[in-house]
């Protein structure tokens, strides 16, 4: 299953963390490789695209669950983590915190996370990402990242689970321009939508 997490990284580029949810509907299909869709959406107001990316995997949705909830082993398949925290879990909700590495010029940067679960009837579950940067005072050397709307969607299919993950981002701070652009062609791989590759 953690293959397919780190797969489906090489295929949409560094994008997720240095470029994008203001919810965007224009999607336009940028890469299909090996059962994964990658799609990007223009956002109003942001010079970050929105990104959404979707595949099944064949393992029980509580298997996928699992692997996401664990999160000082996802830094296993989130691209250039450098270290990942549990800062609360009450409920249906939690706190993480990530650190991340970043390619020159780009200064680090790191996030703090707040994920609602909801389980649906059907059987299916999403966890709803929200970025609080000022949840816990910034981390000297590390830019905190600025916004981020998004979500898992886990949904049953027999023996396997189709895994949606959709997101927008701001990165915060100064990031060169051409930096989002290269990110979505050189294939050097995606924060969590790593997850959907290396979980196949």
């Amino acid at each position: 299953m953690m293959r397919s997490f780190k797969r489906i990284a090489l295929l949409c580029g560094v994008g997720v963390l240095l470029s994008p949810m203001a919810w965007a509907e224009n999607w336009q299909v940028a890469k299909e490789e090996e059962g994964i869709k990658i799609s990007l959406s223009e956002v109003p107001g942001s010079k970050y695209k929105a990104y959404r990316g979707v595949t099944l995997i064949k393992a029980p949705l509580a298997k996928v669950q699992a692997l996401q909830e664990d999160v000082a082993g996802a830094c296993a398949w989130v691209h250039e983590c450098k270290s990942q925290k549990l800062l609360k879990h009450e409920g249906d909700q939690s706190w993480t915190y990530t650190q991340f590495n970043t390619p020159w010029p780009v200064t680090p940067r790191d996030s703090v996370l707040h994920i609602t679960t909801v389980k649906d009837a059907d059987g299916s579950l999403t966890r709803n990402l929200k970025e609080e940067p000022t949840y816990i005072p910034e981390e000297k050397g590390f830019v905190r990242v600025a916004k981020v709307e998004g979500f898992w969607k886990l949904v049953p299919k027999g023996d396997s689970t189709e895994v949606t993950y959709q997101v927008h981002t701001e990165p915060g701070g100064s990031v060169p321009a051409i930096g989002p652009v290269q990110a979505h062609r050189n294939k050097k791989g995606c924060p969590r939508a790593a997850f959907l590759r290396s979980a196949r």
